[in-house]
């Protein structure tokens, strides 16, 4: 079993009754935006070891959204989130070279517009 599926694996183990694919993306999603929040306040606070965590953390999910992506049935929309997702993965090194929390504040935007839009497209609360 590769490392992305021992993830899935282990999510899936901890939300016993998430059997939908497109609530699992959705706390995915929310995941990313609560790590993503922790990493501005590790800045804030001059916690390195704290910021590095949670920059591992929200790129773990990132990285896992990329392996998800089906291009065949996702067409030009799959294409667009594999950008805008690998985006994402370059801030948060950025953000953990530079300590820039302008650099986290971009992501927490692009997760809650995600969360907005998957929301509305999919029907989910």
């Amino acid at each position: 079993m590769t490392y992305n599926a021992n993830i899935m694996n282990n999510y899936n183990q901890l939300n016993l009754g998430v059997d939908d694919p497109a609530k699992l993306v959705l706390m995915m999603y929310e995941g990313a935006l609560r790590f993503a929040s922790f990493v501005k306040k590790a800045i804030k606070e001059k916690n390195i070891e704290k910021k590095v965590k949670f920059i591992n953390k929200t790129s773990d999910i990132f990285v896992e959204l990329i392996n998800i992506l089906d291009f065949e049935k996702g067409g030009q929309i799959a294409y667009y989130l594999n950008g805008l997702y690998a985006y994402q993965l370059e801030l948060l090194a950025k953000a953990n070279a530079e300590d820039n929390v302008d650099h986290i504040d971009q992501v927490i935007n692009v997760l809650k517009e995600l969360i907005v839009a998957w929301k509305e497209e999919t029907g989910i609360n």
